[in-house]
């Protein structure tokens, strides 16, 4: 696995919406940043995605224009689109925002050591 194909394993595990896929890809010194907070370490990042899984049902989620900005044999950083629909108390909702990631490697494993999510950049006329 390279910094690439993590972020495609890591996508493909929200999909599942199950926290025991998505947390061996997750460092344990990991910290999260999203709209309702910031997390840090494996253990409070576990609760913040179990919550998103209980909240949106049928969670469609989607990755694009993935810019690697930063990559280095043990680190990479990354920017990103994003985009998720599903159902929320059994009416569609759907969101887009923008991303950034940094994975670590130790070893022959690459992890994710920081995310953070954010809305959609405003345009200037």
């Amino acid at each position: 696995m390279d910094h690439k194909t993590l972020l495609l394993a890591y996508k493909d595990a929200l999909a599942t919406q199950r926290w025991d896929e998505v947390a061996p890809l997750i460092h344990e010194d990991a910290c999260f940043i999203f709209s309702e907070g910031t997390y840090l370490g494996k253990a409070a990042i576990e609760p913040a995605v179990r919550a998103t899984f209980d909240l949106i049902k049928s969670e469609r989620y989607a990755i694009k224009d993935v810019v690697w900005t930063y990559v280095h044999e043990d680190s990479a950083a990354c920017t990103y689109g994003f985009e998720w629909s599903g159902l929320i108390e059994g009416q569609p909702a759907s969101g887009t925002g923008r991303g950034t990631t940094v994975v670590v490697r130790g070893g022959e494993r690459w992890q994710i050591i920081h995310e953070h999510l954010g809305p959609s950049a405003t345009s200037s006329p």
